[in-house]
C-alpha cells in the first residue's frame, strides 16, 4: 500500500468556491468542518489515476485538508492476476451471472489485502473510508477502535450473489456503507448502517474549468478534429459496461442522416483495469478504417484539459452504459451546458431529467433519432445545456460532497 502526496499542486480552498457555491453555503461548510477538525481521516482505493474514484479523491482530499481534517490517501498494490480478480468482481456485481467464484481467487482475494494491511496503521485514524470491492477486507486486519465506512461507486442492483454473499463477510463488518442510490443497497445489509450519497465532479479541476475557445480549437486541431463539423461524444473506460458498440452504432445512423458527424471515443487506460486493452482492441476493430471516429486515451497524449476540451467542443455528448454506477462523465458535460443522451440505467437516471436536461434512452435508435434531433436544433440543445448545469451545481459538485461526508462523519462521531 503507497500513500498518494501529489495532488497536482492544486492547493485547492473551499474559498476558491465561494463565486459558484455563494457565501451562506461556503460558512454552512466551514461550520459543520469545525465538529470534526483534527481529526485524522484514511481513504483507501485501488489506483491512483483512472476512472471516477480517483479523479474525485485527488480533488476532494486537498479540501478536506483545508477545512481541518486531516486527510490521507492510501492506494493498495496487487498482481496482474489479483486485478483481474477484483475485475471479476466488478463485473459480476454488476449483472454478470456467468462468472463464478473461485477458492483460488477467494485466496488470492483475501492475501492480497493481508499483504497491504502490513504496510499501514489504518487502525490509528478516527475514519477509515474504504472505496470499492478491492480493498474491502482490510477491515479484517486490524483492531477496528473507530468508525469504518465502505463505499461502493458501482451498480449493484442485480448482483451475481455468489460474489456478493462473499463480500458481505467483508462489508457487514463496517460501521456505515455508502452507495450512490437507493436502489443499489442490498437487502440483507443492516438499515440504519445505510448513506445514500452521490459522488461530484470538481467545476474548479483541469477537467472542469472554463478553457477558452482559442485553447479548445488547438485542442481540437492537435487531434485532427474539425471545429466546424458536428461532434458526437462518449468519455468512458473501454469496458463491457460502457457500450461503446452501441456509441458506435448510433454514430453510424446519425450518420446516415447527417454525412459530415464525427465521433470522439474517449478514455483512460488505468491499470488496475487489465480487461481494457482487450475492448480497446476490439473497439479499433469495430471502427475499421473510418477516420472521422477518433479513438483518444492517455496513451496519446489526452489527460484531463483535452477532455475537457473534448466536452465542449462536442455537440452532443453520449453515455450508452448498460451498467454504470453513477456516470461522472454525464455530470462533467452538464456543467459544461451540453446535452447529454443516456441509457436510463443506474446514476445517468437521477442525473438526466428526460427532455429537460438531457434524453434517457433504452436503445441505439431512439440514441440516433435524439442526436439527429439536438444536432438539427441547436436553440434546444443549448436550453437543454443551460438547465444541466443548473442541476449539477445544485447536486453534483464537490462542496456538496464534501458538506455530506462531514455529515457522515459527525453522525458517526
Amino acid at each position: 500500500m503507497f500513500e498518494v502526496t501529489e495532488f497536482g499542486g492544486t492547493g485547492k480552498r473551499l474559498q476558491d468556491y465561494k463565486g459558484i457555491i455563494g457565501e451562506e453555503a461556503l460558512n454552512r461548510i466551514l461550520e459543520k468542518a469545525e465538529r470534526v477538525k483534527g481529526a485524522t481521516f484514511a481513504n483507501v482505493n485501488s489506483t491512483s489515476f483512472g476512472g471516477g474514484v480517483a479523479e474525485i479523491l485527488h480533488n476532494l482530499v486537498p479540501l478536506m485538508r483545508d477545512v481541518g481534517l486531516d486527510a490521507r490517501w492510501f492506494v493498495i498494490e496487487g498482481t496482474d492476476e489479483f486485478f483481474n480478480v477484483t475485475k471479476s468482481f466488478h463485473n459480476a456485481l454488476q449483472g454478470n451471472k456467468e462468472l463464478r467464484l473461485t477458492e483460488d481467487m477467494k485466496r488470492l482475494y483475501i492475501e492480497t489485502n493481508r499483504k497491504n494491511a502490513g504496510d499501514v496503521d489504518l487502525g490509528s485514524f478516527d475514519y477509515v473510508l474504504i472505496h470499492d470491492p478491492q480493498p474491502a477486507p482490510l477491515v479484517e486486519f486490524y483492531e477496528k477502535k473507530r468508525p469504518w465506512i465502505w463505499r461502493c461507486h458501482i451498480d449493484l442492483s442485480d448482483p451475481n450473489m455468489e460474489f456478493w454473499k462473499f463480500l458481505r463477510r467483508f462489508v457487514e463488518k463496517y460501521d456505515a456503507y455508502i452507495f450512490h442510490m437507493e436502489e443499489y443497497v442490498q437487502s440483507d445489509l443492516e438499515g440504519d448502517k445505510v448513506v445514500i450519497m452521490p459522488p461530484s465532479i470538481d467545476p474548479l479541476s483541469e477537467k472542469n474549468m472554463e478553457l477558452s475557445e482559442t485553447e479548445v480549437l488547438m485542442t481540437l486541431e492537435r487531434f485532427d478534429v474539425d471545429p466546424d463539423r458536428p461532434i458526437l461524444t462518449q468519455v468512458a473506460r473501454f469496458d463491457p459496461w460502457k457500450g461503446v458498440f452501441d456509441v458506435i452504432d448510433v454514430y453510424r445512423k446519425v450518420k446516415e442522416k447527417i454525412p459530415d458527424v464525427q465521433l470522439l471515443l474517449v478514455g483512460v487506460m488505468a491499470h488496475d483495469d487489465p480487461e481494457g486493452w482487450v475492448y480497446f482492441e476490439k473497439t479499433l476493430r469495430k471502427i475499421g478504417e473510418d477516420y472521422d471516429v477518433k479513438v483518444l486515451t492517455n496513451f496519446n497524449g489526452v489527460h484531463a484539459r483535452e477532455v475537457n476540451a473534448f466536452q465542449r467542443a462536442s455537440d452532443v455528448v453520449l453515455q450508452m452504459s448498460i451498467r454504470e454506477g453513477f456516470g461522472l462523465t454525464v455530470t462533467e458535460a452538464m456543467w459544461k451546458e451540453k446535452p447529454v443522451i443516456g441509457r436510463a440505467v443506474g446514476g445517468i437516471k437521477l442525473q438526466i431529467i428526460d427532455g429537460e436536461t438531457g434524453f434517457l434512452i433504452r436503445d441505439v435508435n431512439e440514441a440516433a433519432e435524439k442526436a439527429i434531433y439536438l444536432i438539427k436544433h441547436p436553440e434546444v440543445a443549448r436550453e437543454m445545456g443551460r438547465k444541466a448545469k443548473e442541476r449539477v451545481k445544485g447536486n453534483f459538485i464537490i462542496t456538496k460532497h464534501l458538506e455530506r461526508y462531514l455529515d457522515l462523519l459527525a453522525k458517526l462521531s
